[in-house]
């Protein structure tokens, strides 16, 4: 079955428009064949071609300025080209179709008078796929047609379905990288502290173990600190368990910001206490940290009525540094700055204890 158009949407037999060919158009007809010619009996001779194939749909283009918007306008699978047209000849054409992103993949046909080698050479130089000289056989012509159809058809469909895969995969990146962002904040929520925000009991015992055993490699010194709150319990007592929260979220702030350095570690070690990893950090360098917790700590100037030791909140500071050793492992250095801890409380609290490497403490910051 064809139907044939002029430029004008105009068929010249029993069909009077585009509309009403389209419309009579079934899913059959895959093949879409654009004839441009102004030759008017070249066109009659390939319309009865093709008039009594049930899977091509024809369609004649008469004026070489509107072949371009035709082909798209029909969706040609096929566009069968005369090579000389008045105004604009039938090379040009194919360029420009060519050069039209919607039209460039379909297959062109060039329709020459003449079977000569050198225009044959210079249409497939310009972009044409196939060449005959008119007019052709019908069993060619037919023949041809479907074959140039199916490969175009075929590539649509290949494009078609690179780009939903490329688009699936736009989607699954953006999936992937959504889950991975929640993954990680997931990881930082399991690892922190959710009333200060300091990293917590399970990050802190997954790092000391990480910086211990790189301590071992490089062979320098690990330093831990204890703090607690002095009188926490009588500070809840005396202000109400919010004003206990409030003031741990102070004190975890100004011990956040006593170090700087990216591998020390502030964490929430339970309750009122607090840890801190200090990485190649000798005794000494430990000891100045713990002091500047203490200043920090007073400069809050948080009120505690009921302490023993100043009547705003302090600190007492137990300090432990090692070398780490394969033969050891991170309880010795834990069990040590407790130690100092405890002593530090013994001692009338707000001070610090300071234990040298694997020997009895060396240094008191306690009246």
């Amino acid at each position: 079955m064809t139907t044939e158009t002029d430029t004008n949407g105009e068929a010249p037999g029993k069909v009077s428009s585009r509309e009403g060919a389209l419309g009579c158009a079934d899913e059959g007809r895959w093949a879409i064949v654009l004839l441009v010619d102004d030759q008017a009996m070249v066109a009659e001779g390939i319309r009865r071609m093709l008039a009594d194939e049930p899977d091509i749909e024809f369609h004649y283009c008469s004026d070489p300025k509107q072949a371009v918007r035709e082909a798209v306008a029909v969706k040609a699978t096929v566009i069968l080209q005369d090579l000389v047209m008045p105004d604009i000849d039938g090379m040009t054409l194919v360029r420009f179709y060519r050069n039209n992103p919607t039209t460039r993949d379909i297959p062109i046909i060039v329709l020459s008078s003449k079977d000569d080698p050198t225009i044959k050479s210079d249409a497939f130089a310009n972009g044409a796929t196939d060449y005959l000289v008119k007019l052709p056989e019908k069993i060619e012509l037919l023949a041809r047609i479907r074959a140039h159809a199916k490969s175009y058809l075929a590539l649509k469909e290949r494009d078609t379905a690179f780009r939903a895969m490329k688009k699936m995969q736009g989607q699954l990146s953006a999936i992937n990288n959504e889950l991975a962002h929640s993954n990680r904040e997931l990881k930082r929520l399991s690892s922190m502290d959710g009333l200060t925000g300091l990293a917590n009991r399970r990050q802190f015992d997954e790092t000391l173990e990480q910086e211990w055993q790189r301590a071992i490699r490089s062979e320098l010194p690990l330093s831990l600190l204890f703090a607690d709150i002095d009188y926490f319990k009588r500070y809840n007592d005396s202000y109400g368990h919010q004003a206990g929260d409030d003031c741990l979220k102070k004190v975890a702030d100004s011990l956040q910001k006593t170090v700087h350095r990216p591998a020390d570690l502030v964490s929430r070690y339970g309750g009122e206490e607090f840890v801190m990893i200090l990485p190649d950090t000798i005794s000494e360098g430990a000891l100045t940290i713990a002091e500047k917790m203490l200043k920090n700590i007073a400069d809050l100037k948080v009120p505690h009525k009921n302490s023993d030791s100043a009547d705003h909140v302090t600190l007492s500071i137990g300090v432990a540094t090692l070398y780490p050793e394969e033969s050891s492992g991170t309880d010795e250095l834990i069990k040590t700055a407790d130690k100092m801890l405890y002593k530090a409380k013994e001692n009338g609290r707000n001070c610090i204890e300071v234990a040298h490497p694997r020997t009895a403490p060396i240094k008191s910051a306690c009246p």
